[in-house]
């Protein structure tokens, strides 16, 4: 094992030691906010808008009807239509009525709350993240986590301190099917493991994100847009209102990343979440706006290719434009692959071999292994609340360390695409550095030493699948030192 390698599973295993020490001694902040102090967990949502609405208001209504302890108590939102929406959509569900804020700052210091849903633009995610931590507060937060990489480490360092839950909204994470998969590939069933290789294909008439719907009641008499665009706060330029900007966000560099960080982050947090990858080692990404020439600054068609010093590549690609021919999400190991299709609902998988002349087990067969069906988004709410009950943050199936090293691959990829430069992570300081020619050269230098190869963390398979065999007539391989045949020696 490489030392690099050696220190990230540290890193790992003391990450999540140290969350469990601090979930066992909360902070004074969160003790005055405890659920333990309360019959029921008090949330409040900032940016109940779009899919603010649609999964965070929706399930939790449907949760609290079925029982979980929750009150949905507060709603926060710049736009008056979706805080009276919200507001009154959990009245109708629950028959408690919810304060209305327009600041979230306000909502948190007078809603006595225990905890949050943040469905708002990428831009403001690590801020309302961070204050929410730092009040005591436990998070729901919308992926992706943040908008940059330093804002991921910001987030990922105060949850750690903070001892809360932090659940990030990649739903499929919470899928029975990736913690399967981790399972067989721990004990060695693909052998090495080489691949990830996944995808999100779409197509549209009109060009992506633009079906959000304008409305001639979105106006700054009913948006306050100064603090939707965070001036104060640092987090964007002022920029006359726009409804374009407002609700069709994710097509500018300003607020979003575009696919990146909408759907690349999906996908790659699975494979995460399948592999037990965290942090990459080098990043490149690769794109452009090849056709959707609407004013957006996104490209439509995208990959990024990172590297891992587990000795693994990760790919993700798609396009804006074409979606009736999409890449298969597939794990690809020395002995066998598992291919996954596409989208995120799975009854099962397959697994196919590599021939016996590879493997020398003549027995392994092509095989569809089933997997059980759940509802992602709602199994995913339910799971933030289970942790909550528990006060435990390592039970949350997207913590903010799996959440950081997600944004980290997917945003270093865009920068990439930006800057045309590969991107280093040192996943010990947590630094960025332009890419150079030391990638390549450690491996060289691991196939000189014939060293063995790096392993995925909690690989227990010993070298099954991870050694060559040298064929007879490697004897004959080597430098002539002083003119003699090295088969001789």
């Amino acid at each position: 094992m490489s030392e690099s390698n050696k220190n990230r599973r540290d890193f790992i295993k003391q990450s999540a030691t140290a969350v469990a020490s601090m979930a066992a001694f909360p902070s004074v902040a969160s003790a005055e906010s405890s659920s333990l102090a309360n019959a029921k967990i008090r949330i409040g949502f900032i940016g109940p808008g779009g899919r603010g609405f649609r999964a965070h208001v929706r399930t939790l209504c449907k949760l609290q009807g079925e029982g979980q302890p929750i009150e949905l108590v507060a709603v926060c939102d710049v736009y008056n239509k979706h805080r009276e929406r919200a507001a009154n959509y959990i009245e109708q569900e629950t028959g408690q009525t919810p304060v209305q804020f327009i600041d979230y700052l306000e909502m948190i210091e007078k809603s006595n709350l225990d905890a949050v849903c943040i469905g708002t633009p990428d831009h403001w995610h690590a801020k309302q993240a961070i204050d929410s931590l730092e009040k005591g507060l436990h998070v729901y937060c919308e992926k992706p986590m943040t908008k940059t990489v330093e804002e991921a480490v910001d987030v990922m360092k105060t949850w750690q301190k903070s001892g809360k839950v932090m659940q990030v909204g990649v739903q499929s994470t919470s899928l029975p099917l990736w913690a399967q998969v981790n399972e067989m590939l721990e004990a060695g069933k693909l052998g090495k493991v080489l691949q990830y290789q996944t995808e999100f294909f779409r197509n549209s008439a009109q060009g992506q994100w633009r079906s959000q719907k304008l409305e001639k009641e979105m106006t700054p008499d009913n948006i306050d847009w100064k603090r939707w665009l965070g001036v104060e706060e640092g987090l964007a330029e002022f920029e006359t209102f726009d409804r374009e900007k407002y609700c069709q966000w994710r097509r500018f560099w300003e607020y979003g990343s575009g696919m990146f960080t909408d759907l690349f982050v999906h996908r790659t947090t699975s494979m995460f979440k399948a592999t037990g990858l965290r942090f990459p080692g080098r990043v490149v990404g690769a794109g452009g706006i090849f056709l959707e020439y609407d004013g957006r600054t996104v490209p439509d068609v995208a990959t990024v290719v990172a590297d891992f010093n587990e000795g693994v590549q990760g790919l993700v690609t798609a396009t804006m434009a074409c979606a009736n021919t999409p890449i298969e999400q597939t794990i690809r190991g020395h002995h066998g692959s598992f291919v996954f299709g596409t989208g995120e609902s799975f009854d099962g998988f397959d697994y196919i071999p590599e021939r016996p002349q590879v493997t020398r087990n003549s027995k392994l067969k092509q095989e569809r292994i089933a997997t059980q069906k759940v509802d992602s988004t709602y199994t995913h709410f339910k799971n933030w609340i289970e942790a909550m009950i528990a006060e435990d943050p390592a039970m949350c199936n997207n913590d903010p360390l799996l959440g950081a090293a997600a944004i980290t691959t997917v945003i270093l990829g865009a920068k990439s695409y930006r800057t045309g430069k590969a991107y280093f992570f040192d996943d010990e300081t947590h630094s960025i550095q332009e890419a150079d020619s030391t990638w390549a050269t450690q491996w060289e230098k691991k196939s000189r030493e014939r060293d063995k190869p790096n392993h995925i963390a909690g690989w227990n398979a010993g070298d099954s699948g991870s050694l060559l065999e040298d064929p007879a007539h490697m004897k004959l391989a080597g430098p002539w030192v002083g003119g003699k045949d090295p088969s001789e020696n």
